[in-house]
């Protein structure tokens, strides 16, 4: 009896063993030898229709392993090009953000190896794709916009002949709507708030980098507006030559006649050209009359745009990718790189215009008298002014607002700290000056305070600034008033 159990405990324990070798060396066999029932006669052959049928069941991993195995074992094969492509095909196909990354590395090498082949463009195509895929709303992260951007370019640039380039371009033109929306944005952010430097770099860059976003219009509006501003803000600046004065003022009235002027001759379809229209008659500027050719141009481009409906405004608000229904579909894109201008530049080049216009200081030991101007210590005017520097109040804006409440921009901090930088150099002038029993000469208003401020900041006493100082301190508790005194916050 002993003896049969022990038998039978053997059998079982046999039974076991074999079924787990079978089991192991058939994972085994099936994982590590992709050799195995391969064809002696064309084994590359082989091995690569069995990847595709892998890779078109989803078995993106087992479809990786054979086209690796081809490509390392069958260096001369004929299917390299093709194992090559469809070992990205096999990353992007499984698709995610590391899985694209890793797809980007193959295509690249793919059209580093064979770069005349008709598929090099196939694979820049889907490399672009993989970025436009991943693009945000124009209000965040633009990395993906700019590298799709770049990407459809290179597209273009490389292979122009090619059937995909058509794509490529409708693709381009939707990634700069994109990115021209963003700079509209961030440009009528500093619009709103009389930054009018950084306002008017970013509105520059956008008119000259996208000349087939949906609100150019808009844009050229918002240019010329901004123009009219700085003219009349230069009109009454105080203390500047009035023949260099009047003729700066001329020269961003041009600027705005410039601007208005474009919209009617390149975009006579859009909303905005009956206004430009009005705008230059109260200019008493001469109405251009556009072309046959423009007019065509533009309807071309308005009929190509989709209409979006009330619903889909509303379901954007809740979607991560950017709505690219405006974009046209039409034209040829800016093949240019984006550059914005400087509005730190800006300022400085029209800081030296007016120092070149500002009246020098008159007496005192601050600046040389002129010719014929009284000597050092004699009674001077009281309205002379500092031999400094100013821009129009309105040419860079208030820029008291937060930082907290800016975009990120790094334009923005910079025009503001250029703002006031020139403007130090009038104060210290003017508090250098001194005279006998003469008043010292107000300084020029800084580049960043708004006209308003300067004339009531000359006119203000002692008793005033007190007065000031507690209205605006917030260290005490400000009674409520009216419905206020219900409201708990």
């Amino acid at each position: 009896m002993r003896r049969i159990e022990v038998g039978m405990s053997r059998r079982i324990i046999a039974s076991v063993t074999l079924a787990c070798a079978l089991l192991l060396g058939g994972c085994h066999h099936k994982v590590q030898n992709p050799m195995a029932n391969i064809n002696s006669k064309q084994p590359d052959k082989e091995l690569f229709d069995r990847s595709m049928d892998s890779l078109k069941h989803g078995k993106f991993q087992e479809s990786r392993t054979l086209l690796e195995t081809l490509i390392n074992a069958y260096p001369d094969s004929e299917y390299i090009a093709r194992a090559k492509l469809a070992l990205g095909d096999s990353w992007y196909a499984e698709g995610g953000k590391a899985a694209w990354q890793q797809a980007e590395v193959q295509y690249k090498d793919f059209q580093t190896f064979f770069p005349n082949m008709p598929e090099a463009a196939e694979a820049q195509l889907k490399v672009a794709n993989m970025h436009y895929q991943q693009m945000e709303k124009a209000d965040r992260d633009y990395a993906e916009a700019v590298r799709a951007s770049d990407e459809y370019k290179a597209l273009i640039q490389r292979y122009p002949d090619n059937p995909l380039v058509p794509q490529a371009k409708q693709r381009l033109r939707e990634v700069q709507e994109d990115l021209a929306e963003r700079q509209f944005r961030i440009a009528h952010f500093y619009y709103l708030r009389d930054n009018l430097a950084a306002a008017q770099a970013r509105l520059q860059s956008l008119i000259d980098s996208y000349p087939l976003y949906s609100a150019i219009d808009e844009a050229l509006f918002e240019l010329g507006s901004l123009y009219e501003k700085e003219a009349a803000a230069m009109r009454r600046q105080p203390g500047v030559n009035e023949a260099k004065k009047e003729a700066m003022a001329a020269k961003f009235q041009k600027h705005a006649i410039d601007a208005y002027s474009r919209i009617i001759t390149r975009y006579p379809a859009k909303a905005r050209a009956n206004d430009a229209r009005h705008r230059l008659q109260a200019l008493n500027a001469p109405v251009p009359v556009p072309t046959a050719e423009a007019l065509a141009q533009s309807k071309a481009e308005e009929q190509s745009r989709h209409a979006i409906g009330m619903t889909d405004k509303v379901l954007n608000n809740f979607r991560k990718r950017p709505d690219m229904a405006k974009a046209p579909g039409v034209g040829e894109p800016n093949m240019s790189d984006e550059e914005v201008d400087s509005a730190v530049d800006m300022l400085k080049d029209l800081n030296q215009q007016l120092r070149l216009g500002v009246e020098p200081v008159r007496g005192g030991t601050g600046a040389v008298p002129g010719a014929n101007q009284p000597a050092p210590g004699t009674s001077a005017p009281a309205e002379s002014t500092a031999a400094g520097s100013a821009a129009p109040a309105d040419s860079s804006g208030g820029s008291s607002s937060s930082a907290g409440s800016t975009p990120a921009d790094p334009a923005a901090g910079s025009a503001a700290a250029a703002g006031s930088a020139p403007g130090g150099s009038a104060t210290t002038a003017s508090a250098s000056s001194s005279s006998e029993g003469a008043a010292p000469p107000a300084a020029l208003p800084q580049v960043n305070e708004a006209a308003s401020s300067t004339q009531g900041s000359a006119q203000t006493t002692n008793g005033n600034q007190s007065d000031n100082s507690k209205r605006d301190s917030t260290s005490k508790k400000k009674k409520k008033s009216g419905l206020r005194k219900i409201i708990p916050f």
